[in-house]
């Protein structure tokens, strides 16, 4: 788990290594155990090291092998890393570390782009062979670990952060419309490889760039799971559904407890984290470490689920921390410092709860599992349900899910970002597309492929990262996903969603913590949006820099502001807070 950028060059001039080293200091709180530059041709890169597995400085990085003729920089985990090592022994390759970034590197040799297709784990990369002058990035399946990139006058810089490419220099920070649309429309999910700069691309996940010394380069997509039963598995029953997941889970859980440091767990008290506390004390872990976080209650709405979580904690005896945060002294103050934290401008209330628990978290452990992805793996939320026979299932999607219509975002924006309506055309692309024919199916697949990697999945990644803590997701085990994805629909939606993985949860853990309403990671002061919070938001969107950036229209704004809780998304979001904090991050990042 770190951070790591580059830059090739196309042209006669030299890698500017001092703006590397700018874009490497910037991801310091990634990798905060040590650092590195390695430049040779027309390819740099650079890399911040959080130390995970192989203490040693064997396994510091870039890391490279003369020997074979390639460098490599690496973010993430392998967790099938000492499997393959001995694969590779056996066909006569020799380690210097014990760690799982040389057997990225080896794999690479001995199987090319192809090795991504053995790897269990997340991980983004870059390769640059030293023969041929070429470079490849790759980023794991869902995702999991990022991977931006920036056209540069006669090259290309990438780095695991946008703020990262930032510090570089020499791109536009431009707003791009596209970008903005789904930021305003699709509950500030903007799909790779959009950002809300036109200057800064993300790597779509799945995906390998090859990048020639020339500047051409073309992309592979290799992985697409399909969401359909294949005959072989249409007769079976639940209880046999129940079999395999429980199988799945318990191999995912195992393979993320691959470390040289502690393993905790984020503890919500829901199902999906509950689960995997009780997994792993099934496997024999005793004395562990979990974490919640609470707010305060505003109105009606509680701002903390501890009583779950303190029953699961008494059930297994776990080290629990229970992070309780006051609005006025911790969350107002610590919000610009989450902002800055954040790689892309993120609306979900619980982004400052994942900063300020992973603060605390980090000065116990190096690494905890967390619960994220079960939701939209095996269809917890409310918009799955409806879809069922649905006549218009793009309709009804973005009828449950999307933040405003076309028409309120061009109410809110100023008409030079009038354009189309990029996310409803994006919807309809996506449920178009061959390989899931169920309108659930349909969903499901867009919002793991989509939604879950530039919303829950880049919150964790991004707040846990702050503070050099590595979260890992066992929900998104890719053969736990394809099994999920193979499953008859039926068997999902029952019992008010995630139906199988109660029924194997009722067989792990209290019974308490699932026969209960749905919860989530509560943050209610910024979703109903009063005294102080109110005021700060006020001073943001009548600041100087936003009446200049002339982002949305003024009368849109003050009538957000005149009654904020008349405003409030299908999915319980402030759209006055999603104007602010747009607002707020661009500040933040000095655009």
């Amino acid at each position: 788990m770190c951070g790591f950028c580059g830059e090739i060059r196309f042209d006669d001039n030299p890698v500017d290594l001092g703006a590397l080293s700018a874009m490497n200091a910037t991801m310091t709180p990634r990798g905060p155990d040590g650092h590195g530059i390695w430049q040779q041709g027309g390819i740099a890169l650079a890399h911040r090291r959080l130390s995970i597995i192989d203490l040693s400085n064997h396994a510091a990085q870039p890391m490279v092998d003369s020997a074979l003729g390639l460098s490599v920089a690496f973010n993430g985990c392998i967790y099938n890393y000492k499997e393959l090592r001995a694969e590779l022994e056996g066909r006569g390759y020799r380690f210097f570390s014990q760690g799982d970034t040389e057997v990225v590197l080896k794999a690479f040799h001995a199987w090319g782009s192809a090795c991504v297709d053995r790897f269990h784990g997340m991980f983004a990369f870059a390769v640059a062979e030293r023969d041929s002058g070429r470079l490849t990035l790759v980023r794991d399946r869902l995702g999991i670990k990022p991977l931006y990139y920036a056209e540069v006058s006669g090259g290309l810089r990438f780095a695991s952060t946008l703020p990262a490419l930032l510090a570089g220099g020499g791109i536009s920070t431009d707003i791009d419309p596209v970008a903005l649309h789904h930021y305003m429309h699709f509950h500030a999910v903007v799909p790779a490889p959009h950002t809300i700069l036109s200057g800064v691309r993300k790597l779509p996940p799945a995906t390998i760039r090859t990048i020639e010394p020339n500047g051409r380069s073309s992309d592979r997509l290799y992985w697409d799971p399909r969401f359909e039963t294949p005959a072989e598995e249409r007769g079976l029953s639940f209880e046999d559904w129940q079999e395999r997941v429980l199988d799945a889970l318990r191999t995912a859980v195992r393979r993320r407890l691959v470390a040289d440091v502690d393993v905790g767990v984020l503890l919500s008290g829901g199902l999906d984290s509950s689960l995997i506390v009780g997994l792993l004390a099934e496997q024999g872990q005793t004395g562990l470490n979990t974490f919640s976080v609470g707010f305060e209650t505003v109105g009606a709405e509680v701002g903390d689920e501890f009583q779950y979580s303190d029953i699961i904690a008494a059930h297994y005896g776990t080290r629990h921390h229970k992070i309780r945060v006051d609005s006025a002294s911790r969350l107002l103050p610590e919000l610009p410092n989450c902002v800055r934290a954040m790689a892309e401008p993120m609306v979900s209330h619980d982004v400052i709860g994942f900063y300020l628990l992973s603060e605390e978290v980090s000065k116990h452990v190096k690494v905890v599992q967390s619960g994220q992805g079960a939701d939209e793996v095996f269809a917890g939320y409310h918009w799955y349900p409806p879809m069922v026979g649905s006549q218009d299932p793009e309709a009804d999607y973005a009828r449950a899910f999307c933040d405003r219509s076309h028409e309120d975002y061009r109410r809110a924006v100023d008409p030079r970002f009038y354009g189309d309506d990029y996310s409803r055309a994006f919807i309809a692309a996506q449920f178009a597309r061959a390989g899931a024919e169920a309108p659930v199916d349909k969903a499901l697949r867009m919002d793991q492929g989509i939604m879950l990697v530039d919303d829950p999945v880049k919150r964790v990644d991004n707040m846990t990262m702050a503070w050099g803590l590595e979260a890992r997701v066992p929900f998104l085990d890719h053969e736990l996903v394809e099994l999920a994805a193979r499953m008859p629909d039926r068997f999902k939606l029952c019992d008010d969603g995630k139906g199988v993985l109660k029924a194997v949860g009722r067989r792990i853990i209290p019974s308490s913590v699932i026969d209960r309403p749905k919860g989530y990671f509560p943050v209610p002061a910024l979703k109903y949006l009063r005294g102080k919070v109110l005021e700060t938001v006020a001073d943001l969107v009548h600041s100087s820099r936003a009446r200049e950036r002339g982002l949305f229209q003024s009368a849109y704004v003050e009538e957000l502001l005149a009654a904020p809780d008349d405003h409030i998304t299908p999915l319980r979001g402030s759209k006055l807070w999603q104007v602010a904090l747009l607002e707020m991050w661009l500040q933040e990042h000095g655009i």
